[in-house]
């Protein structure tokens, strides 16, 4: 895992900050700096070293993960993009296509993902491609692309 997340503290005002990541028994640190952090979404935490507070916001660290096994074992039954949900790129568009192009199936943000189905029949296990648009807040479409193996 090599994503990092990096909290800009030009906006933060006068202070002697300190963070942490996910309540981690409020492990907080001097460096506004995370290495090493899965995808998903996150809480930062913020404390002023003279205690006044603590504050917390939300972030998001996307991944896509190479493969998944829908058989109902509750491990990898769905095929999702970590980090997406209806607060965070709730306007983005996910599609599932196989290899040779044919249109499978859209993801909404805030469903579970692709459960390896196409018309209520299981596709065959192999390499599926996806498609991931979204908009940025400045109105900017950026787009992934990769693929899938479905075990």
């Amino acid at each position: 895992i090599n994503n990092s997340i990096t909290i800009t503290t030009t906006n933060l005002g006068i202070g002697d900050y300190e963070f942490a990541i996910d309540n981690n028994n409020f492990n907080f640190q001097d460096a506004p700096y995370f290495e090493n952090v899965d995808a998903g979404i996150h809480t930062i935490y913020i404390r002023d070293k003279n205690q006044c507070g603590v504050a917390q916001i939300a972030v998001s660290v996307l991944g896509f993960p190479k493969f998944f096994t829908p058989n109902n074992d509750g491990h990898n039954d769905t095929w999702a993009i970590w980090g997406v949900n209806e607060t965070f790129y709730s306007n983005s568009k996910i599609y599932i296509f196989d290899r040779y192009g044919k249109f499978i199936t859209s993801i909404k943000p805030n469903e579970v993902g692709w459960d390896g189905l196409f018309n209520g029949e299981s596709v065959v296990n192999g390499v599926y491609v996806y498609l991931f648009k979204v908009t940025t807040n400045e109105g900017q479409i950026l787009t992934f692309a990769g693929d899938i193996t479905k075990i």
